[in-house]
């Protein structure tokens, strides 16, 4: 279950392009989502990647797959931490950042807006979507873009062609982890 969503879903993060992704996760009968975390942390951790449930219910989990270094990085970029800081992030520290998304996952109906700075959006337009309830975006792809549309329309083609291959490679035998670039 796990392995198809990973491809479909995060291609870009296997690829060391983006820093995370979200899937959505439907559990079978008698499946342990929790389970299947651990082991796929012991898999993927050493090439940089891991995984998280950001929520959970009945039997569906909300997964979170990042690149904890490229995460780091992205905290520390110009006005983030400024951004963050108005939604009750104190620190920069992935860890840290996490747990309060985490909280604040489970206390919002939908997602919380800061999400976009946790899946690699450009904090612009982060700011734009916040702002404009969604609307007025100039184009749309893998998020609303309100800035930089030219770089935003690139981003996406990339992402867009490293899922075709992981898809490609992947249905030819090649396994998530084969796929997985060590960062």
């Amino acid at each position: 279950m796990i392995e198809k969503c990973l491809i479909e879903h995060c291609a870009p993060t296997l690829a060391s392009l983006k820093a995370a992704n979200l899937f959505n996760a439907c559990c079978e009968e008698g499946e342990n989502i929790d389970l299947q975390l651990v082991i796929w942390n012991q898999m993927m951790n050493p090439k940089g990647v891991k995984l998280m449930a950001l929520r959970k219910w009945k039997n569906h989990a909300l997964i979170y797959v990042y690149r904890e270094k490229r995460l780091a990085e992205n905290l520390k970029r110009p006005g983030v931490a400024r951004f963050l800081k108005k939604y009750g992030y104190q620190n920069g520290e992935p860890d840290q950042c996490l747990a309060l998304l985490r909280k604040r996952f489970e206390a919002a109906q939908g997602f919380p807006h800061e999400i976009g700075i946790f899946l690699d959006y450009p904090l612009g337009d982060v700011i734009g979507f916040i702002q404009n309830g969604g609307q007025n975006y100039k184009c749309s792809g893998c998020w609303k873009v309100y800035c930089n549309e030219c770089e935003a329309l690139k981003m996406f083609q990339k992402y867009h062609k490293c899922r075709e291959v992981y898809r490609n490679l992947w249905e030819k035998g090649r396994s998530v982890l084969q796929l997985t670039v060590a960062a």
